[in-house]
């Protein structure tokens, strides 16, 4: 298990309890959910549909608050925070990329990577600074001018990569991240996140793709809104391979 020291420890959740209520009906998305997660670690966060995958991406993302239990980002108490510093550190310190790219139909690629550091008032020479970086290093300073509408499904998701990481978060969380994506733009695409894994940013993903969930480092299997199994890869490597025959005998 990774190494859960103050200095090293991002995210921690204690007693997470989630409820959501359906006509009459009481759904427990998470139940008792305790979760410590080290900076710069690559998480895959898998189980069927249902399982509370997506809710706990979301409670992490401060997009929702749980009925119990405490979540500390960076040691912070968020879960006391109110709407508007739920906000800020939301925009400041958490970076979301969705299977649908959620892009602003209207903008061009280089005014939706653009758009965080507008709302969060950066100055206009350091926007542009910033934007022709990500421009180059997601390979679209040539699709800069075009709206989604003119991208590929990859250069979609690009662009939505670059704009969920244009304020340097803390942690990126990806939902789905190559749901709608062939193959080898698929592959494009993950490359690009474990990039920034490598380089230090905080990746948990949540995915149904066996193969995808195997290349992280550690892996969360949800059940019920609870978790069921929390292991490095290698030791489900490890795990899953076959004993070994006894070597014949010398003698």
């Amino acid at each position: 298990m990774p190494d859960e020291s103050p200095t090293s420890t991002l995210i921690s959740l204690n007693g997470i309890n989630r409820t959501f209520y359906l006509g009459d009906s009481k759904v427990h998305a998470l139940r008792d959910v305790n979760l410590t997660i080290a900076r710069g670690e690559y998480i895959a966060v898998m189980g069927p549909s249902g399982s509370g995958k997506s809710t706990l991406l979301n409670l992490i993302g401060l997009l929702d608050r749980p009925d119990e239990g405490t979540y500390k980002l960076e040691g912070r108490d968020v879960t006391t925070l109110d709407a508007d510093e739920l906000a800020a550190v939301r925009s400041e310190r958490v970076g979301f990329i969705f299977q649908s790219f959620h892009l602003v139909p209207r903008l061009t690629a280089a005014e939706n990577i653009e758009l965080p550091l507008v709302l969060s008032g950066f100055p206009t020479a350091e926007r542009a600074k910033r934007v022709s970086q990500a421009l180059q290093e997601y390979g679209l300073t040539d699709r800069a001018h075009h709206r989604p509408n003119e991208l590929s499904g990859g250069q979609r998701q690009r662009v939505a990569i670059a704009r969920a990481t244009i304020l340097r978060p803390v942690v990126l969380l990806a939902d789905e991240p190559t749901g709608n994506l062939d193959r080898v733009t698929g592959e494009e695409v993950v490359k690009l996140l474990e990039k920034l894994n490598a380089q230090g940013m905080t990746l948990i993903v949540v995915t149904h793709d066996q193969a995808l969930g195997a290349r992280a480092h550690r892996q969360i299997r949800m059940v019920d809104g609870g978790i069921e199994s929390d292991v490095i890869n290698s030791e489900i490597a490890t795990n899953d391979a076959p004993e070994a025959s006894p070597s014949p005998s010398t003698n």
